[in-house]
């Protein structure tokens, strides 16, 4: 049943909520009598509550709400709901900005993201802003700063980074000294020179800056700093190149320097114990991450009274905890607590502000370069102090601790691979209600990082286990509507995440998981890639599951993906919808899929087109959802139609260095199109066999398979067979036959053989000149010799001749039962022929050949047990055949071997079960 319009009815948890009915035309709609409706008019809300409600909105939201009447458009303006501006998810260029100037005349705070929105800050006309923070820096140049700051003289915090701001230089830097005078902290990542002029004309022109934070740069002047008196908190984690000679001895001479942030840095023992010891009013000093402090196993900071030293070898909620007259709480809440501290102690307020922001942020970069050597802080102590700084009252480090969570634990991103421990150190805790918790903020920015660590701990089963009975997939479901992009994107990948766990497919429908999905291809078809490889992929996760698989398809996810694989150019959304098409065709006749996958309008022809792609992923998908789709008779003529056989065979002639997935589905398309006779002459004719060929001598056991089975059909037609003989194919079916450690691909070898050499090819390669047909005689009595060799080696492999005598004595069931055990390939249930495939062995039963009679016993006794997939329509086959009358003259004949009349025993045993079963 659709989710879309057959309910009124939207169930939430246990609540109801009723949708009102909106009639196209003059019907009068009459409430039932026993429900009491009441009218609210919206408008006679008080002002308060209209602006509290207000408030909770993102700008988007707010501009929306505000168009409904005038009353809210005069109340959405209001100045204390544009005091602070949230523009990273959306890129706002200069015209955007000029329609959002008349609202931000009290702009006071900004965020922003990348080079074109930072180039559009000043349309906003917002000239009291005091706080500017951006991200995703690198584009960002001096002239586009400088005319930033030029605009904002009242500005008193400038933060760019994390990432790298490696266009902007220390002439930047004086441009912000000269405009911004009230300027008080200031924070910039990854420049590659930090001159003294630059930071003479900060302690020149900006006497109430107060926090200083030069990070990951190639070069800071550390004589300068030491001229910047006003400085209470500095921080130059990662920094390089940095003389601590120098910086021991001038800075421990800074009048009001409070905290000093060294982590990731190449400071010694020395450098540390000289700060620590000559400076009368540093407090605390951060030294994680820093290998040059941490060899010395003699250094200790606890003997120098009255200082904090915060280093990978020391407790730091113990450390932090003893910056406060009462430490004896819970130390692991010292973080939380102090925001309740009764005491206002301004400077203790002002070290712990600074103390959350650059823990969060170091903390962050160490899970980024994930460096060696640190799986013991981890566990111990760093999973619980990014839990703890999510819970801090500042947004950036409440979103960089989230980030971190969703970093520390990956081990390679590219394979999705996480480190087990360290995700389910995230449990300990409540982690995970925590973070759910925070998913459901308001703020989107602490939604979409909080939805990141969600996803990424997912991949980790304990944890998707945990934050599915936590109520998370009905959280990220309800995130993944959210208009944001960034939002929708990582709460996306949140459920693609969860839905890899069979358990968790289901809930996801419930959750109305799979309508969303959908619904996020149309939504974001222009600008989202990133939520449509997402989205694409967990639709792919649960078409594998039969019955989602069915929701999917009555969810429109068949026009969806079909459209994605159309239209979209994104590599990555063209290997996730390949492959959500290809799971939804390959539940073969549970469902109608694969006929719906088939007749969508442009499927086929727009998966032969992807099977050209460069990218291998993209190839390796489409290739298998041909394959799929091969299946089903109308699309494998569709597919050949559609040039589905040269774009195949180019594929399979290519692939020979590529992945074994991708050579496992290129010669697997091939084997499901040459199903068709026509479609095998074709393929030989498009020079299909010699690909195959090399395919088949792959170390891989699933290539083996596939393209031994593409060469079994191939082998029916004489032509090909004659092809497969003239480009070196019998060594290689007979390596197969003999060697894969595949039980299916040595039988399927064999039929290829026996094929090959029941003597239909005989007359074929005759055809030209007398020479010409004698030498090829020749040649094909050589090879007829070696495959009959080692076809009946293969079919001796599953006789066992104590079996064969007590069953050649008796005719008792449970004799031919134990035959039929030992001799069964459980994989070859799957196999489905054709009647013309069918009439092929019961005519090889009257091959002159023992061993062709014996192979041919053996195939019609594997595709006939009982339980096997297709077993009925092998049944059919035969008794419409009449080769009932066959198989007991085969197993009475004298002349024939014993093996060949046992199996044909069987297979009448199973003739008559399937007979009698239907």
């Amino acid at each position: 049943m659709s989710r879309r319009v057959r309910r009124k009815v939207a169930k939430k948890g246990k609540e109801k909520v009723i949708f009102p009915c909106y009639p196209e035309i003059e019907d009068e709609v009459v409430p039932p009598p026993e429900r009491n409706y009441v009218v609210v008019d919206w408008t006679g809300l008080p002002d308060d509550t209209v602006i509290q409600l207000f408030s909770c909105l993102n700008y988007r939201d707010r501009s929306s709400l505000s168009s409904t009447c005038r009353t809210w458009r005069v109340l959405g303006a209001s100045p204390c709901l544009w005091s602070s501006l949230d523009l990273r998810a959306h890129k706002c260029d200069a015209s955007m900005a000029v329609s959002l100037a008349s609202r931000c005349q009290s702009l006071k705070k900004l965020r922003f993201r990348g080079a074109e929105t930072a180039d559009a800050i000043i349309h906003l006309q917002a000239r009291h802003l005091k706080e500017i923070s951006g991200d995703y820096c690198r584009k960002i140049t001096d002239a586009t700063l400088s005319v930033i700051v030029a605009r904002h003289e009242a500005l008193e915090s400038l933060q760019l980074g994390p990432d790298f701001c490696e266009s902007i230089s220390s002439d930047a830097i004086k441009a912000v000294a000269f405009c911004c005078p009230k300027l008080k902290k200031l924070r910039l990542s990854g420049m590659r020179d930090v001159s003294g002029d630059a930071i003479n004309a900060l302690a020149k022109h900006c006497p109430e800056l107060s926090d200083i934070g030069f990070l990951d740069c190639l070069m800071v002047d550390e004589v300068a700093l030491g001229n910047v008196e006003s400085v209470r908190f500095l921080s130059v984690s990662g920094t390089s190149n940095m003389k601590w000679g120098v910086v021991s001895h001038l800075w421990t001479r800074l009048p009001k320097l409070v905290g000093l942030d060294v982590s990731r840095t190449d400071i010694g023992p020395a450098a540390v114990s000289r700060l620590l010891s000559s400076s009368l009013t540093l407090k605390v000093i951060c030294a994680l991450n820093c290998s040059a402090l941490e060899e010395d196993t003699t250094f200790s900071g606890d003997i120098y009274r009255g200082k904090l030293l915060l280093a990978q070898f020391t407790d730091i909620f113990k450390g932090i905890a003893s910056l406060f007259a009462d430490s004896t709480k819970k130390l692991k809440n010292v973080f939380v607590d102090w925001m309740d501290v009764k005491q206002k102690d301004n400077s203790l307020r002002d070290i712990m502000t600074w103390l959350e922001w650059i823990l969060s942020h170091t903390l962050l970069r160490t899970a980024e370069t994930n460096p060696q050597g640190l799986d013991n802080f981890w566990l111990k102590q760093g999973a619980t102090i990014l839990l703890r700084l999510m819970q801090s009252s500042q947004e950036d480090v409440q979103e960089r601790a989230a980030t971190g969570l969703a970093t520390f634990a990956v081990i390679d991103d590219e394979n999705a691979s996480i480190d087990c421990g360290r995700a389910e150190a995230v449990m300990q805790d409540g982690g995970i209600r925590l973070l759910l918790d925070l998913a459901k903020s308001w703020r989107e920015g602490l939604q979409s990082e909080t939805a990141k660590a969600i996803a990424n701990l997912s991949v980790n089963a304990n944890v998707a286990k945990a934050v599915a009975e936590e109520g998370g997939i009905e959280i990220l479901a309800g995130l993944a509507r959210s208009m944001n992009r960034l939002v929708a994107e990582e709460a996306t990948g949140g459920l693609w995440n969860l839905s890899v766990g069979e358990e968790h497919k289901g809930a996801i429908a419930e959750a109305g998981g799979v309508k969303v999905l959908v619904d996020l291809i149309f939504k974001w078809s222009s600008g989202g890639d990133g939520v449509l490889e997402r989205a694409a992929g967990a639709l792919a996760n649960l078409a594998a599951d039969d019955k989602c698989s069915m929701e999917v398809a009555l969810a429109g996810g068949v026009h969806a993906l079909v459209m994605l694989a159309r239209n979209c150019k994104f590599e990555g959304v063209q290997e996730q919808a390949a492959r959500a098409l290809a799971n939804l065709a390959a539940h073969g006749d549970s469902n109608t899929n694969n006929a719906a996958v088939g007749q969508e309008a442009g499927a086929l022809e727009a998966l032969v087109q992807l099977t050209r792609s460069a990218h291998e992923g993209v190839r390796q998908e489409a290739a298998g959802a041909l394959w799929n789709l091969s299946f089903d008779d109308r699309n494998r003529e569709a597919i050949a139609a559609g040039g589905g056989v040269e774009a195949l065979v180019a594929l399979a002639q290519s692939c020979s260095n590529a992945s074994p997935g991708l050579q496992e589905r290129a010669a697997g398309a091939l084997w499901g199109l040459s199903v068709s006779e026509v479609n095998s002459i074709a393929i030989g004719r498009e020079g299909g066999v010699a690909p195959l060929i090399a395919l088949a001598r792959s170390d891989a056991e699933d290539v083996h398979e596939t393209a031994a089975g593409a060469l079994w059909n191939l082998a029916f037609t004489p032509g090909n067979a004659l092809r497969i003989v003239e480009e070196g194919g019998v060594p290689a079916l007979v390596n197969l036959c003999s060697t894969s450690v595949s039980k299916m691909a040595r039988f399927m070898a064999a039929l290829a053989l026996a094929y090959m050499f029941d003597g239909r090819m005989d007359e074929f390669a005759l055809v030209g000149t007398t020479s010409e047909g004698i030498s090829k005689s020749m040649s094909l009595e050589g090879a007829r010799r070696l495959a009959l060799k080692h076809i009946e080696a293969f079919v001796l492999t599953f006789s066992d001749q104590h079996a064969f005598a007590v069953a050649a004595a008796s005719s008792a069931p449970a004799a031919l039962a134990q035959v039929t055990e030992r001799a069964r390939i459980q994989e070859a249930g799957h196999l489905r022929c054709s009647g013309a495939e069918i009439g092929r062995f019961v005519t090889l039963l009257r091959n002159p050949s023992s061993i062709l009679k014996a192979c041919a016993a053996f195939a019609l006794l594997q595709f006939t047990i009982p339980g096997g997939r297709h077993a009925m329509h092998h049944a059919s086959l035969m008794q419409n055949t009449g080769a009932a009358r066959v198989l007991r003259a085969a197993a009475a004949a004298a002349t024939a071997p014993l093996e060949a009349k046992i199996f044909a025993r069987i297979v009448l045993r199973n003739l008559e079960h399937h007979q009698t079963e239907s």
